[in-house]
């Protein structure tokens, strides 16, 4: 503009004669092509293009030799398989640096199967109402009630009366929390009930929609906590109950609802103690304390007054729900009740009795719910057209020749980046049978296989749709996927660490057979 101005000026002064018009108008031409080109968010589209020539690549490449394992058994890659592989690719790509908005990348992924002939369009499209995706609607829905009644306002100030004012205590009081739901009840209910408690926190933190250090720790924080605390009991997630009956089928040897806890609770909690410190150190809060907190969450909690008919209704109604949930495990009678089907009771009860309205129902976010919905598509893709079990087989035989400790922590290895991708029980149910095979040639015991595949399935620290508390956790607004996958990646290399520190000594030494007899 400055140039043009400057031109003008030039030729109302009688400089036309030193520059032409012709001159004059080329360059007001280059100026105005250097601000569209300046404008152009050039970062977006070379991820948005390598995405897609990942995806062209891997589909017009020649075919790919099969993956054999052990035991001389072919595993073949076919045309769907090898595309699926590069649908896989362009995902993660334009998941991690949200090229678009991350439920728009997740309609790409039923499209491309679509149009590609991966596989057959309703297949790919029903995946986005899978029963997982609806659970984590009626998650959503549930964390919407406690908003609604005031429920999460009344117990974000009662933890922080208990807590106090330091700001690494809060951290590590909401940690605590959410990692001690997930006892009992799943990792993704635990994280839509804490998820508008945590908003109510950081209201008293910071009255500006700016995001922190403290708001990235603690969303983020609160994501990764509700992962280590699954781990700990079979009510924490699907994916326990799953491994463990697959385990039987393979081995022949049932593990208990307690011999899984007593090997996994050091584990959970360790790690969620060393997340503490890892969010002290990477996302150390701006302030050491908020001064005069627990005496505003008192008065704040004063002011709310006695809790109301519909906060009663609506704890009652969710812990109804819960209590079905977690009976499951030990009520043979209810264990064909559908999880899903039972939290979204809990929606229906919301309209019946109008605690919540219409009004809250166009509040949806779809973005994250379409953000599952795709992630349910490409892992069933991947499990589908063969191209899951080609990639654990090529990776697993790897180490086939391998000492028996970096073994079992390759397997974990694995287990933990694909569980980023697919659902955590796929990642263990693709791992563990090739794992089972290749572990008597090395001497090693099925059940330390079991449970560090079973630990890291709990842990996706690096994308969205890793799990449903990191999506969750993302409506907060308070970090981009590229951060959480940033703050993912020394939190894995965390997770491994403690884990080899438990396959190596503490697991032995509280009677867990590593090598076999």
């Amino acid at each position: 503009m400055t140039e043009e101005r400057s031109l003008e000026t030039g030729l109302g002064t009688g400089k036309a004669g030193e520059i032409g018009r012709g001159e004059v108008t080329a360059i007001r031409e280059a100026s105005q092509l250097s601000r569209i080109f300046r404008g152009v968010d050039w970062k977006r589209i070379l991820f948005m293009v390598g995405g897609i020539s990942l995806f062209v690549l891997v589909y017009a490449s020649p075919p790919w030799p099969d993956a054999v394992d052990p035991i001389g058994k072919h595993f073949e890659l076919s045309r769907e398989g090898k595309a699926a592989i590069g649908l896989f690719l362009l995902t993660a790509t334009w998941w991690v640096f949200e090229v678009v908005p991350i439920g728009i990348t997740s309609i790409m992924v039923g499209v491309v199967q679509a149009l590609f002939l991966i596989r057959a369009a309703k297949t790919a499209f029903n995946d986005f109402m899978d029963p997982s995706v609806w659970f984590i609607f009626g998650s959503i829905i549930i964390g919407m009630a406690f908003s609604r009644t005031g429920l999460t306002k009344r117990m974000a100030y009662k933890m922080l009366t208990l807590v106090g004012e330091r700001t690494s205590m809060i951290y590590l009081g909401c940690f605590v929390m959410t990692a001690a739901l997930t006892l009992i009840m799943a990792h993704t209910a635990v994280a839509a009930a804490v998820y508008p408690l945590l908003m109510a926190i950081y209201t008293l933190y910071n009255d500006e929609d700016k995001p922190t250090r403290f708001g990235k720790g603690l969303f983020i924080g609160m994501a990764f906590v509700a992962g280590a605390g699954s781990i700990v009991t079979l009510l924490g997630a699907a994916r326990g109950a799953v491994a463990i009956g697959f385990f039987k089928d393979m081995v022949g040897r049932e593990i208990s609802f307690f011999e899984l806890s007593y090997y996994m609770f050091p584990l959970g909690w360790a790690m969620l103690f060393l997340l503490w410190a890892f969010f002290m150190v990477f996302f150390k809060p701006e302030r050491k304390t908020i001064p005069g907190l627990r005496e505003r969450a008192k008065a704040l909690n004063a002011r709310l007054g006695p809790i109301s008919p519909t906060e009663i209704l609506t704890l009652i109604i969710v812990f109804s729900a819960i209590a079905v949930l977690s009976l499951r495990s030990f009520i043979p009678i209810l264990d064909p009740l559908n999880k899903s089907a039972i939290i979204l009771i809990t929606t229906i009860l919301f309209f019946v009795f109008n605690i919540l309205n219409i009004k809250d129902l166009e509040e949806i976010p779809w973005n994250i719910i379409l953000l599952f919905g795709g992630a349910m598509s490409i892992g069933f893709c991947l499990w589908e057209t063969g191209a899951a079990n080609w990639i654990a087989v090529q990776w697993l035989v790897m180490f086939q020749h391998a000492p028996a400790f970096v073994f079992v922590l390759a397997i974990a290895f694995f287990v933990l980046v694909m569980t980023n991708f697919i659902m955590n029980v796929a990642a263990i149910a693709i791992s563990l049978p090739v794992a089972l095979v290749i572990a008597p040639y090395l001497g090693v015991a099925p059940e330390v296989i079991l449970f560090a595949s079973l630990a890291t399935a709990g842990m996706p620290f690096l994308l969205l749709v890793g799990a449903a508390p990191n999506a969750i956790a993302y409506e907060s607004k308070q970090f981009t996927s590229g951060e959480f996958f940033v703050a993912g990646i020394p939190a894995s290399i965390l997770l491994m660490a403690l884990l080899a520190l438990f396959v190596w000594l503490i697991w032995p030494l509280m009677g867990m057979p590593v090598l076999a007899n």
